[in-house]
């Protein structure tokens, strides 16, 4: 048995190395594993090879025994499911989870990512230009942040005493809530959360793959400016991709 994971260090990327390390804390006796680095600033996405794992072109991918599988929640379900833990509760419970994980994939996911966007990385668009999006992926994010807050209200875990995917798939996205310019501070129970989770040796060891162990919390300026120098590259109209 083998597991072959395609990865970046990106929310969606971050979501796979803490799953794995998660498990592993768990107990599982995971198959081996091997964590290939993709690099998006050079089109890596695009090649030949990974499209043949993920004919979507995004990271993060998996290949298990021979089976291919593409984005990030449906793969945190699929090992929950293929590793049985508390990660990914049996039964009715796992209902609980399933439409939890997928809010993030309708919601916070693409609003957080559109308001990172405009906010660090869209060049090719005047200050005006980008006004009104800003505005709008702002006030959503704002309104996600508030419904994850009341959801929160009597549990220490989205779906409740436990720590799931769900909370994986949501931390990732909502925990650079200052690199996107998100003001979560309005909502302590919010950030309460966002610490009780960075807490978790799992999380720390996941979300160090591919950063500095000393800029896991911080960006240092240098690296700023080369995210924001390969994030205006990747974001670029010029580079957006019709056909494959």
């Amino acid at each position: 048995m083998s597991l072959d994971f395609y990865t970046a260090a990106t929310p969606n990327g971050w979501k796979i190395s803490i799953m794995i390390e998660e498990l592993l804390e768990a107990g599982v006796d995971l198959p081996e594993f091997q964590l290939h680095s993709i690099d998006l600033s050079k089109g890596g996405q695009f090649s030949k090879e990974f499209t043949d794992i993920c004919p979507n072109q995004k990271i993060p991918a998996m290949v298990h025994d021979g089976k291919a599988l593409m984005e990030s929640c449906a793969i945190l379900q699929y090992l929950g499911e293929t590793f049985p833990t508390a990660l990914f509760p049996q039964g009715q419970d796992r209902w609980q989870v399933i439409q939890w994980l997928y809010w993030q994939a309708a919601n916070i996911g693409p609003i957080f990512g559109n308001k990172l966007s405009y906010t660090r990385y869209i060049a090719d668009a005047t200050d005006d230009q980008k006004k009104h999006p800003i505005q709008r992926f702002g006030t959503e994010a704002l309104r996600l942040v508030a419904v994850l807050d009341r959801q929160l209200e009597f549990h220490d875990y989205v779906c409740g005493d436990d720590f799931t995917i769900a909370d994986i798939s949501i931390w990732c996205w909502i925990r650079s809530w200052k690199w996107a310019k998100v003001d979560i501070t309005g909502k302590p129970r919010v950030l309460e959360w966002v610490k009780r989770v960075r807490a978790r040796p799992g999380v720390e060891r996941g979300i160090s793959f591919g950063v500095p162990k000393e800029e896991i919390d911080q960006f240092s300026e240098e690296r700023k400016a080369q995210y924001r120098k390969s994030g205006a590259s990747i974001a670029s109209n010029n580079r957006l991709p019709s056909d494959l």
